[in-house]
């Protein structure tokens, strides 16, 4: 189940993009107001190139079926060409066994460029929610596209690694500390159990306002809803 994260933040962080990045246009992926609002909502403009599916849809590009694994044929990386131009050795680390059979590799690459505008504006707003984004896969595929297209980025995906997005978290996934919700809806809770079971704590928030919570060393699982996204606070 999605969260709509952004939601309550969306006006705010619109607005703060805007006066930030101005609404020059660019091949740089800065586009009007309206497409700065959306990357800030988590939603993309119907121009934009889908991002591939790295486990693959039902059907290729091309219309044939997927593997039995699931995986939709990549082509070779000989075949990773643009119709005009050249990709550099960057770019092509970043496409490589991420080009469905069939599919203009610049499409592929065009996704992983939007990734990092959306980084780009959205933490110009707020770096926690941009961090935010990331935990929770609103923002898909940070790492690969950080990686290899806009490293600038990396503290980013890094603290997003030590985060919790909403669901259940056990046993070794649980490092105890501080952890923040930037931008919770107005349905969040939250509840953390020991050994057996046992109720440690839980808590509810109706505000939509960042709240915070302290994993014990004892929890042994810990359940979210409704509060998208935990980031660590401190040397967590």
């Amino acid at each position: 189940m999605r969260y709509p994260f952004l939601a309550g933040a969306a006006v705010a962080l619109a607005t703060a993009v805007l006066a930030a990045c101005g609404s020059s246009g660019g091949s740089g992926g800065s586009g009007g107001g309206a497409e700065k609002a959306a990357a800030a909502s988590g939603t993309t403009s119907a121009a934009s190139a889908p991002a591939p599916s790295v486990a693959g849809p039902a059907v290729s590009p091309s219309g044939t079926q997927a593997t039995k694994s699931g995986a939709t044929p990549k082509a070779p990386a000989g075949d990773i060409t643009p119709a005009t131009g050249s990709f550099t050795k960057k770019q092509k680390e970043y496409l490589t066994d991420r080009v469905p059979k069939g599919m203009d590799p610049a499409a592929v690459l065009q996704s992983g460029q939007e990734t990092c505008d959306r980084l780009r504006y959205l933490v110009k707003a707020d770096r926690g929610i941009a961090v935010g984004a990331i935990v929770s896969g609103e923002i898909a595929d940070a790492e690969p596209a950080v990686a290899h297209l806009c490293p600038r980025h990396q503290a980013l995906v890094d603290e997003a690694a030590l985060g919790y997005a909403d669901g259940t978290h056990t046993d070794q996934r649980l490092r105890p500390g501080d952890y923040l919700a930037p931008s919770p809806t107005k349905a969040c809770s939250w509840q953390l159990t020991g050994a057996n079971g046992e109720k440690l704590t839980s808590g509810s928030s109706d505000t939509g306002k960042a709240v915070g919570i302290t994993v014990p060393g004892s929890a042994r699982t810990f359940t979210s809803t409704g509060c998208y996204a935990w980031l660590p606070q401190g040397d967590t």
